[in-house]
């Protein structure tokens, strides 16, 4: 992987863990970097130098990602939703066939169905009360800092784990507006704290993925394929066949389909 692919990968995570509804562990497992990433948070004394370097450009992306995107997608979702959502759906479902490709890298068994199904179901499940849940938000969310540490562990729960939206969560807590400010504004005290709890939840659960994987590669990467494709469905805004951008948004989804399926023999490498 160059340094140029690494790096737009890297934006890429770093706008979608801050899009609502994105996940950023189905990103990272869309481009071939998941069980790369959890492996080397696992176990950071193996191979230090090389994963090192291997990592960099896709560390300074994300942070770029983040950095830029975190007003213009929050100015996106408020104006162009919609518009939006058609585009990271093309994008995702372009590339799908080279995630599926990955998870059959070790052979294939029908019994990788059951975990799949699961998976897929409660990303459903999940999504449905996403949808219903509205009186769920808590509008008074605070700022002490054992608040914004518990707001950085959320955001790394859906950082690591594929087709979970940490903006979601945070927006039920009336903490998104917080977490998002603070990383637009540059809020070093915030973005502190918020940075323990991130590193924190990161780890654990990586550690965690990490010997799913050596255990049991095929049923582990197909419960994470129900929980992309999950994903990718329930970030989709629905027909809108009367609208008068209807025809508009098929265009941007068909044409950021193309163009990720066109590019996904050459971003895993």
């Amino acid at each position: 992987m160059n340094f140029i692919s690494g790096f737009l990968k890297g934006v890429a995570m770093g706008a979608g863990a801050i899009a609502p509804g994105v996940s950023g562990g189905a990103l990272a497992v869309i481009f071939g970097l998941y069980d790369k990433i959890t492996d080397f948070i696992a176990h950071l004394n193996r191979n230090f130098k090389k994963n090192m370097i291997f990592f960099a450009p896709v560390g300074i992306g994300a942070v770029v990602g983040v950095l830029i995107f975190s007003r213009i997608i929050e100015f996106l979702f408020q104006n162009y939703e919609v518009e939006v959502r058609y585009a990271f759906v093309g994008l995702m479902l372009g590339t799908l066939p080279s995630v599926v490709t990955e998870a059959n890298r070790k052979g294939y068994k029908s019994k990788y169905l059951i975990p799949f199904t699961i998976t897929l179901c409660s990303t459903f499940l999940l999504t449905y009360l996403e949808n219903n849940a509205a009186i769920m938000v808590f509008y008074n969310a605070v700022t002490s800092p054992v608040n914004l540490i518990t707001y950085g562990l959320i955001v790394g729960f859906g950082t690591i784990v594929p087709g979970v939206s940490a903006s979601i969560i945070l927006m039920y807590m009336g903490a998104y507006e917080i977490v998002i400010g603070a990383i637009s504004n540059l809020q070093i005290g915030y973005i502190f704290f918020i940075g323990i709890g991130f590193i924190l939840s990161v780890v654990l659960f990586a550690k965690l993925i990490s010997v799913l994987f050596e255990k049991a590669y095929g049923i582990t990467y197909y419960a994470i394929l129900g929980l992309v494709l999950g994903s990718i469905i329930s970030i989709f805004p629905g027909f809108e066949m009367y609208s008068d951008y209807y025809f508009m948004n098929l265009l941007i989804l068909l044409l950021c389909f193309i163009g990720s399926y066109s590019l996904s023999k050459y971003v895993r490498r």
